[in-house]
């Protein structure tokens, strides 16, 4: 029979005993490789000096010349009912920011608390976080009661001191237990010095915890980490790599990625170096081969069609946690990752700040270190992500200054940003519209056609104006409507300002295409320096079809779009591949194909 695992993260201040406290897990279980405990008591013999549990842990080894644990450890014991991966989250407050990476995946978490120095600062933090990260099934550890001689009252005093500060930022724990991590005191078997406490001990605990891997059961989310490209013997599969953070894939699912919009189906799953399977599911790194070789780049998020769409916008309101050595400050430019996504952000307000320790709001123009903040985040590019109330996994981020990760938060709230705003002016023109007799349904069956706006970009050295011009005339003579414009054009016919922004330029682009795509026409413009931020300007301002073409050398570009084409190519080339992928997205088609 299978053996469920189960993740349990340890937290708690600077020596208030954690590493003593895993040590011992590892022992009492007999979770140690042979001779392990004999081996460390004999180098300790050797070079005289005390025998102590925390020794055992083989990724601490660094830890025992420096003192301190430096990075999270995984460490691994069993018991009779299940395997556990312990999580040893530092608790210097430098080193909090791997906490944030190290609990991500706990369902469960142990946190530690000095019977004699009692609840400090970091004590309030580290259950702060804990809060942040969702974990709900938490147990107090009261350690190192033999230094006040096993008193009841003291481990009273903190229980209920403890227990209200958890109370305050709704956090309920399951139990506190009185221990002795040195004297193996309540680990693993009930302490006659203990005799007043009636509850479980450690080990018996944490059998109690559930381990419900909800994640299966939520609507699928799978950050892009890579996509690999295969070019021997004409094998032209793109597979789409990452790591499953809820919900489940199986092969002929439609998927959706976010924030392109690109859209194709799971042909096959693949694993390395083993074999392919019908099915994948959360907690998973796999990769996906499609039907439809649609051109998609690491940062995008994988999701079903047919579940819930996640937020996509530049604008969130989110609760975060400040590690960083500088401020965070409205004047920065900051790199935020969610995913594998990695956008430029800035500060756009900040609405409360928040002492971790004390819950106290405090009027601030920027977010010092040890911070609880709400703030308002801008994206420099639309971000696609989930509220922490519905999935925990895609919710969260970090915050990069100067190379560091300097803090992390969770999404509390997607805002409008300047697309919705285009989206909103959009529908209130289609509503106003005033419709003909002849609609686009009846143009697209005359012409053969769905009306587009095919957008060619490129690498400058590409001579992108004449594969158009040829692409046009090449349409034009099998008897398409198709218009060719460079972007230069649209802004002589339609602005004299010289003084136009980037964005209102898109905005002009995207209401002249959507005129002639009500009269059904396919519309080709150039354009060398296309952002993601153009796109999603087309894209909120334009009733229709938008394709994007890239051609050049390079694959590692900003913008993801619907064709990649190689610029080594000749010209002749190029227009066959362009329009086969016209034909393959159903933009060309003859008369008695057309659905739509």
């Amino acid at each position: 029979m299978l053996r469920e695992d189960m993740n349990i993260v340890i937290v708690g201040h600077v020596d208030h005993g954690k590493s003593t406290i895993i040590g011992r897990l590892l022992a009492d279980t007999g979770s140690l490789p042979e001779g392990k405990l004999e081996s460390v008591k004999e180098m300790c013999r050797r070079n005289s000096k005390p025998f102590e549990y925390a020794f055992l842990l083989d990724a601490l080894k660094d830890e025992q010349a420096q003192g301190i644990t430096i990075d999270s450890a995984r460490c691994f014991f069993k018991t009779d009912k299940r395997n556990y991966i312990i999580i040893d989250a530092p608790g210097h407050i430098e080193f909090l920011k791997n906490m944030v990476t190290g609990a991500a995946r706990a369902e469960a978490a142990l946190l530690v608390i000095d019977a004699k120095e009692g609840v400090k600062e970091n004590s309030k933090r580290h259950g702060y976080l804990l809060s942040m990260l969702g974990i709900k099934q938490i147990t107090v550890l009261v350690n190192k009661m033999d230094l006040v001689d096993y008193n009841k009252d003291r481990f009273d005093e903190i229980e209920k001191e403890y227990r209200e500060f958890l109370k305050s930022i709704n956090v309920e724990p399951i139990s506190f237990i009185p221990i002795s991590g040195f004297f193996g005191e309540n680990i693993k078997s009930k302490s006659d010095k203990l005799n007043w406490y009636n509850g479980l001990t450690i080990l018996d605990t944490l059998d109690s915890f559930e381990n419900k891997d909800i994640s299966k059961d939520l609507p699928f989310r799978m950050p892009v980490q890579s996509v690999y490209k295969f070019t021997n013997n004409s094998d032209d599969r793109r597979i789409i790599a990452g790591t499953v953070e809820t919900g489940n894939l199986k092969v002929g699912d439609s998927v959706v990625f976010y924030p392109s919009g690109k859209k194709t189906k799971v042909k096959t799953i693949e694993a390395f170096n083993e074999p392919t399977c019908l099915e994948v599911s959360s907690g998973y790194s796999t990769g996906f081969t499609m039907e439809e070789q649609i051109y998609v780049k690491r940062g995008e998020l994988a999701v079903k069609e047919n579940e819930k769409v996640p937020y996509i916008s530049t604008r969130i309101k989110s609760k975060l946690f400040w590690l960083g050595k500088e401020p965070f400050s409205l004047e920065k430019e900051y790199l935020l990752k969610i995913g594998s996504s990695k956008v430029k952000a800035y500060i756009e307000e900040i609405v409360r700040v928040l002492d971790a320790s004390t819950l106290e709001t405090i009027k601030k123009s920027q977010v010092d270190k040890n911070d609880v903040a709400e703030v308002i985040i801008k994206t420099d590019s639309p971000i696609a992500f989930d509220l922490s109330i519905d999935i925990a996994n895609t919710s969260r981020f970090v915050i990069v200054d100067n190379y560091e990760i300097s803090g992390g938060g969770i999404i509390e709230e997607a805002l409008e940003d300047e697309f919705s705003q285009l989206e909103k002016n959009a529908k209130s023109r289609d509503d106003n519209w005033q419709y003909s007799y002849v609609n686009k349904r009846d143009r697209a069956e005359r012409y053969s056609q769905k009306p587009t706006l095919l957008l060619i970009t490129g690498d400058i050295s590409i001579d992108k104006k004449e594969i158009a011009k040829q692409l046009e005339k090449n349409l034009f003579d099998s008897g398409r409507v198709v218009f060719y414009s460079e972007i230069k054009n649209i802004l002589l016919g339609l602005d004299k300002n010289p003084n136009l922004s980037k964005k209102q330029i898109m905005e002009s682009l995207g209401e002249l295409g959507n005129i002639l795509l009500h009269a059904g026409n396919i519309f080709i413009v150039t354009i060398d320096d296309l952002t993601n931020e153009d796109i999603n300007i087309l894209k909120a301002t334009l009733k229709g079809d938008l394709e994007t073409i890239y051609i050049g050398f390079n694959s590692d570009i900003e913008i993801t779009p619907d064709l990649y084409l190689e610029g080594y190519k000749e010209n002749r080339s190029i227009l066959d591949d362009i329009k086969s992928h016209l034909g393959r997205k159903g933009i060309i088609f003859n008369s008695w194909f057309y659905i739509i």
